[in-house]
């Protein structure tokens, strides 16, 4: 993936401290699957205290995760990401990049259809971070938070990928397409209309409701990745691989697999991998967010 050539944004707040310099390394390619021992970790121990595991995780982003909690260090008092001033941290110049990639093209998608794109910023973290959507820790992996319309990342992430062997630069950009897409479909009025109508139904329809919003995020990431490849030529020989992996790796099923047990569809809140592979690769085809309405599909009114 030619991540390098790309514009670097500077709509981002470090809040990394001292401790982030030159922290975490650009993705690299390789690897076969996604998962971290965290996640599955968090799997086991839904599932032994009883509680749904998928609600621990939010390695995805979802719709106003994280528990409420006092002051963090570190959780505050960031400063604007100069990636000209920090040649050395490869994983903040890669972030840079893609977050950039995200402004380009959805500035000219939205104005495609006559609207105006407003990006999120996006907040580096390392260990735990307060978000407009209460506290989170990094075992919740890359996460959006419409309250306060920023995404947020923890730069070791990247780390925990190469040590489980999942490296991949495109299996990165993946995610990070995938989260700023929550703030696409919170700026549509989609997070929204969910979290409304997830007040008004039973805990089995609230869990389909977020597993269609997900589904149709890694929709929008793939409309992204199409657009970007299209005016760019940013992506290189393996990298489609890479995401759909990684799609299928972030699975429900799949997650609940790895950590020993069978999956159990009442809890799922992001889709199945074979879903999630689906609807990105109908983003990629076609590159129409028309063709992402994954509500629509399931007969689903909001």
């Amino acid at each position: 993936m030619r991540w390098q050539q790309g514009r670097k944004s500077r709509n981002i707040e470090d809040r990394r401290g001292s401790r982030g310099a030159g922290g975490g390394r650009a993705p690299k390619r390789g690897g076969s699957g996604m998962g971290l021992l965290m996640t599955a970790g968090l799997v086991v121990a839904g599932l032994i205290f009883g509680v749904n595991p998928m609600q621990l995780i939010n390695m995805t982003g979802g719709l106003g995760g994280g528990a409420s909690g006092g002051g963090l260090a570190g959780s505050s008092g960031g400063v604007q990401y100069d990636a000209s001033a920090n040649q050395d941290d490869q994983a903040g110049q890669f972030v840079s990049s893609i977050l950039g990639y995200t402004e380009d093209t959805w500035t000219q998608i939205f104005r495609s259809y006559g609207s105006t794109y407003q990006p999120p910023k996006l907040v580096l973290f390392k260990g735990a971070v307060r978000s407009g959507c209460g506290t989170q820790s990094s075992a919740a992996g890359p996460f959006y938070c419409p309250g306060d319309k920023q995404v947020y990342i923890d730069t070791d992430f990247f780390n925990e990928l190469q040590k489980m062997g999942a490296a991949g630069d495109f299996a990165m950009a993946y995610v990070i397409g995938h989260e700023v897409a929550h703030h696409v479909q919170n700026l549509e009025g989609t997070s929204m209309k969910v979290q409304s109508r997830q007040r008004q139904v039973s805990k089995t329809d609230a869990n389909r409701l977020s597993v269609l919003t997900e589904l149709q995020a890694d929709c929008y990431a793939g409309v992204w990745a199409h657009h970007t490849q299209k005016n760019t030529r940013f992506l290189e020989e393996g990298d489609l691989e890479e995401g759909l992996n990684a799609a299928a790796q972030i699975g429900d099923d799949t997650i609940m697999r790895k950590a020993g047990h069978k999956p159990h569809p009442s809890m799922y809140t992001h889709g199945t991998s074979a879903e999630r592979q689906q609807w990105f690769t109908e983003g990629l085809r076609n590159g129409k967010i028309e063709n992402c309405n994954t509500f629509r599909k399931a007969r689903v009114n909001l």
